[in-house]
């Protein structure tokens, strides 16, 4: 009996294996035929969703883990051609392919072209910028970021080679007659390393580039070097002609390693570095800006619902070196973000020295003593807004300005001359001091009009160091319910800084430049509060081309600044946010408009506090003056010219 059961058991298991032998044969002889109709079946589907025409002349399997391709093109439909490649041969590992993934081990490719082309508004990558259908959108959405990151970076590590050469590989970028080709004559890579030479021309121009590396897929580690094989730097192409940018750099170099920590979370860390870096956009600054060094030594933790910039993360520029900290977090289709620096004391050299050329005009070449140290925290929920949390600090210690730069930082103290600018035009030019007749010494200024100003615009400017955290956390608070730079949160000290020292340059850059001077201006004592209000109200612009409170003054109401009226006062004040607009404020019978009744009665409320007027005086104050001016002419002007309009229509 047990020696029957152990014969059919043998007979089963023989069926069994042959059976599977069978299958394996049929498997083997038939696939090619089993690869060209998954093949076609997923060209199809992409041909159909993308509008494209994908052709092979010949695809066949060698083996059971090579593949060979010839003639393969993709056209979009009406368009020219994507892509067209000569011939391709990969060969992949069998086992992970039959775990259900695909993992390249060689790659073999010749003559491979690809165009970007563009004629007028027309493109044949158009259609890689469709909008996702709502079934991948709503999967995208579901799926946590640390899935989505790993997912994508393990398919990168997987169709990354470990050995290989790409021969003939060309790459244009067409807009009508403006190209960019990069062409790469061979691309060689041999245990995980690669390097390969990089011929770029744009238009007339060309250049010769380099770059080696290392990819290795079993630690999840990619290595990469970009370098110049001629004497001159790199320069970026197709950034010119389209943005009006010019981009250089000796070397640029960059690595990224992939850590699983759990099921719900990873770890991307690496560096990018760049040397002889420099820069020019108007938007940015009018000179070109140089940085020597800079490097980004990082670590980014991504989970389910946020991603991390971690601590541990140094950021470093010349001299300079911090660690940033950032997080983005998604709670119920709102953004949490968080960003701090803290960086203890530090030689205040350091910073100073290290600032990219370029970038700081004003302070180029200047030379500090004594020690900084540093605190930034910006929290926005935007399911809560009103939380925003707003903190900056520079801290000093022995601190000292041994050499101003290439700009004296102390000229407000003296007379000097100022230079008004509208979109970096030169317009009026005049002395702030004693040489100036239109000049007007604080004492001699009503102080009525002194104390509307100072309550309008900076009402703490005699008692803050030149930055209020309070009035800009306020300020980034409305902006972003609005979704619009529509406040700004300057104090006096700023307003001044900006005009007097970068009235020229309205770039992106200005705002940084402008908050070290104002810190330098403000810690050193280099001005003193009583001269940079007396500077403020004798530069202020009150309309168009209308400069200095004694200007104003006779320009609107026929008077001296010591003979202003408290309702004559709050107007000035109130124009001076929108001097070039004052016309908005009157009606066609030159009366000023109701809605400026809230804003009388908030500044003579904060006058009666000061103790310039008594509660009788406070109560009876109302928007109603008597333009007796130059400026009666002008408003007489705007409503004869809106009468003759009306009376056309």
């Amino acid at each position: 009996m047990k020696r029957r059961r152990k014969k059919s058991l043998i007979l089963a298991t023989a069926i069994i294996i042959g059976i599977l032998l069978l299958a394996l044969i049929g498997v083997y002889l038939g696939r090619n035929s089993l690869l060209k109709m998954i093949v076609d079946k997923k060209t199809f589907a992409a041909e159909k969703e993308y509008g494209l025409s994908i052709k092979y002349h010949s695809l066949k399997m060698e083996g059971m883990s090579n593949i060979r391709i010839e003639g393969f093109s993709i056209v979009p439909v009406g368009r020219d051609t994507l892509l067209n490649m000569q011939s391709m041969g990969i060969r992949f590992s069998l086992w992970a392919l039959l775990e259900g993934d695909i993992e390249v081990q060689n790659v073999y490719m010749d003559k491979l072209n690809i165009y970007f082309t563009k004629h007028d508004s027309i493109a044949n990558y158009d259609f890689l910028f469709r909008k996702q259908t709502k079934e991948n959108a709503t999967e995208n959405k579901q799926s946590s970021y640390a899935k989505q990151v790993d997912e994508l970076t393990e398919l990168a590590f997987n169709l990354l080679p470990e050995n290989g050469e790409i021969s003939n590989l060309n790459i244009v970028q067409r807009r009508d007659s403006n190209f960019v080709s990069v062409i790469v004559p061979s691309l060689i890579i041999k245990d995980n390393r690669f390097r390969s030479d990089i011929d770029v021309r744009e238009n007339n121009a060309s250049q010769k580039w380099g770059t080696r590396g290392e990819v290795n897929r079993s630690h999840h580690v990619l290595q990469a070097e970009l370098y110049s094989r001629e004497r001159k730097k790199i320069l970026l192409p197709y950034l010119t002609r389209r943005l009006e940018a010019e981009v250089r750099f000796d070397t640029l170099a960059y690595s990224l390693s992939k850590e699983k920590i759990s099921s719900s979370e990873i770890a991307l860390s690496g560096k990018a570095e760049i040397c002889g870096l420099s820069v020019y956009h108007k938007a940015l600054s009018p000179d070109v800006i140089n940085l020597d060094h800079g490097r980004l030594t990082y670590r980014i933790n991504v989970g389910s619902n946020y991603m991390e910039l971690d601590s541990t993360t140094t950021t470093s520029f010349n001299k300079l070196q911090f660690h940033p900290y950032l997080r983005a977090q998604k709670q119920q289709d709102k953004w949490h973000f968080t960003a701090s620096v803290n960086k203890p004391w530090f030689p205040a050299d350091e910073l100073f020295s290290s600032l990219p050329k370029g970038l700081f005009s004003n302070l180029e070449g200047i030379q500090t003593s004594g020690s900084l140290a540093y605190h930034f925290l910006l929290d926005v929920d935007f399911a809560q807004l009103d939380s925003l949390k707003f903190e900056s600090e520079l801290r000093h210690k022995d601190f000292r300005i041994v050499k101003y730069g290439t700009t004296n930082l102390s000229k407000m103290s003296q007379e000097f001359t100022y230079t008004a600018y509208e979109n970096g035009v030169p317009v009026r030019t005049f002395a702030i001091g004693p040489s100036y007749e239109h000049f007007t010494p604080l004492d001699s200024i009503s102080p009525l009009l002194q104390m509307s100003v100072l309550q309008s615009e900076d009402g703490a400017f005699f008692y803050h160091k030149g930055f209020l955290p309070g009035p800009m956390r306020e300020a980034l608070i409305h902006d972003l319910k609005v979704k619009r730079f529509a406040r700004g949160g300057s104090t006096i000290t700023m307003q001044l800084v900006k005009n007097v020292f970068l009235n020229r340059r309205k770039n992106i850059a200005r705002k940084l430049e402008e908050a070290l001077i104002v810190w330098l201006i403000e810690t050193e004592g280099l001005t003193s509060k009583h001269r940079m209000y007396e500077v403020y109200l004798n530069i202020a612009e009150w309309g168009p081309l209308i400069y200095g409170i004694q200007e104003a003054s006779n320009y609107y109401f026929n008077k001296r600044p010591s003979q202003l009226s408290v309702e004559e006062s709050i107007f000035l004040a109130s124009i001076i946010p929108k001097p070039k607009h004052f016309r908005s404020s009157f009606t066609a019978d030159m009366k000023l408009k109701d809605y400026l009744g809230g804003y009388y009665r908030l500044i003579a409320t904060r006058l009666k506090a000061k103790g310039l007027l008594n509660e009788a005086e406070a109560d009876s104050i109302r928007p109603d003056i008597n333009i007796t001016g130059a400026a009666r002419n002008d408003l007489s002007i705007v409503r004869d010219s809106v009468m003759i309009n009306a009376g056309e229509n």
